[in-house]
């Protein structure tokens, strides 16, 4: 049977619309393998109807490539009919959209088969299953994100993006000027209508900081006591901010890797436990002298090489790392260092949490967030040990060991039996067929420079 609406979940439909009889359309929401927001668009007379029935997609949407395409090698297209399964509001999620001139609300949704049973290709899906786990160890898992972006002028100089000009000086920044209030300042009415959106939506954003490239911004959102609600807001920070600056003539990338000899875009996580009494299992006065801080270390260390497909989900990637440009490709640790994977913030023992470094704002918040919640329940119950801390640059103590390519990183993660017993394999084949497929396109292209290299000197 599918799951019957209780009480309450009409009750959050029913009485948004009472409060915002201005509202027309409803965007229904789910975001696929790269995390990108697919779905329909209702009237606001359907609204009930999809809190008590649901919606119908075709199962291949968890299947699709990054152009939004069928990956048939996946099994979820003509293999199965390209049949539908059912789609249920997450509660709570219920918004209006800030940037629509007809007022339209969003609401984010997840896959169920048609029997009720949640639908095991949906990323959220795949993230609950491992974050069971904590549960039935009585631990609730704390999560925030960081977000890097890059403003980016809606024109494009032959295909390649280029900053926008400032609406107040009307010039294009060229300069780095990390942590910049200058810069900011630039793009102030943007950046505030970023922040004022995300209270509109109830996104836990709280600051924007210049980050280390020309129009290049980081987004801090607060924790909160659950991971999968945490990705949730990720996933719908990435649409406003998209939709704000479009707003203001300006567009946005999350490309890992969008400019040549810039700092690419990031996507850091920070991970506490909480026990039932809600403290912080991490919390120390030595962060050294916690077991469970430094078995969490330990297993995610070590599941880092097969959870690289789930951080650098795309060929760019991988252009995104280089000790300038603080992206560790090994797997380490340290306290208050940030040139390491995970760094250890100190400042506050209560506060003590594990930041990862690793990932690229193209990552699909939801396999991100599961991949390294896999390390952190294999540490705690193998208890694995880090190692010493890295202090200084660790790109002078390390080599690089992780995989640099999506097609190693593929390897690793298929090859992966810690990862399997977290993540259902038959779910790691649809992800390793469909960005397999990307890969094989990418490599049967001819690029620009190799028709300047060898067109006419071979």
């Amino acid at each position: 049977m599918l799951p019957a609406p209780s009480a309450v979940l009409l009750n959050e439909a029913n009485e948004f619309l009472a409060e915002h009889p201005e509202v027309q359309f409803v965007d229904l929401l789910i975001a696929d393998m790269n995390g990108v927001v697919r779905g329909k668009r209702i009237d606001r007379s359907m609204l009930t109807k999809v809190y008590e029935k649901g919606i119908n997609l075709p199962a291949s949407l968890f299947a699709l490539d990054i152009k939004g395409s069928t990956v048939e090698s996946s099994g979820l297209g003509l293999d199965i009919g390209d049949a539908d399964r059912v789609c249920f509001p997450i509660p709570g999620t219920l918004c209006m959209e800030p940037w629509q001139r007809r007022p339209t609300a969003q609401l984010l949704m997840t896959m169920h088969e048609m029997a009720g049973k949640p639908f095991f290709a949906d990323p959220r899906e795949v993230l609950r299953q491992v974050v069971q786990r904590f549960t039935d160890m009585g631990l609730t898992v704390c999560a925030a994100f960081e977000l890097e972006f890059y403003l980016i002028d809606q024109e494009n100089v032959n295909g390649r993006p280029q900053p926008p000009r400032s609406p107040i000086s009307g010039k294009r920044p060229q300069a780095v000027q990390v942590y910049s209030i200058d810069d900011l300042d630039e793009y102030a009415d943007c950046l505030r209508d970023i922040l004022d959106g995300a209270h509109i939506q109830g996104i836990p954003a709280d600051a924007i900081v210049k980050e280390s490239a020309p129009a290049q911004f980081e987004v801090n959102l607060n924790h909160v006591a659950d991971p999968m609600a945490a990705c949730d807001y990720a996933v719908l920070l990435k649409r406003l901010i998209k939709n704000t600056a479009y707003d203001h003539e300006m567009d946005t990338t999350f490309m890992a890797k969008p400019y040549p000899g810039q700092a690419g875009n990031g996507l850091h996580v920070h991970i506490s436990l909480l026990d039932q009494e809600g403290r912080n299992i991490f919390a120390a006065e030595d962060a050294m002298q916690n077991e469970s801080l430094r078995h969490a270390i330990g297993g995610v260390l070590q599941t880092l090489p097969a959870s690289m497909a789930f951080l650098c989900p795309n060929v760019n990637s991988y252009r995104r790392f280089g000790s300038q440009f603080y992206v560790p490709n090994a797997p380490s640790w340290g306290l208050d260092n940030r040139t390491v994977a995970l760094r250890v913030p100190t400042g506050n023992p209560d506060a003590l949490r594990i930041e990862q470094r690793v990932a690229g704002a193209d990552a699909n918040p939801y396999l991100l967030m599961a991949s390294l919640l896999a390390g952190v329940h294999h540490g705690l119950t193998h208890l694995i040990e880090p190692g010493e801390p890295i202090e200084g640059n660790s790109y002078e103590q390390l080599e690089q060991s992780l995989p640099n390519n999506l097609r190693d990183a593929l390897r690793a993660l298929d090859d992966s039996e810690i990862l399997a017993r977290y993540i259902h394999p038959d779910y790691i084949d649809i992800f390793v067929a469909c960005k397999e497929h990307e890969l094989e396109e990418f490599e049967h292209s001819i690029s620009d420079l190799e028709y300047n290299w060898y067109l006419h000197t071979v």
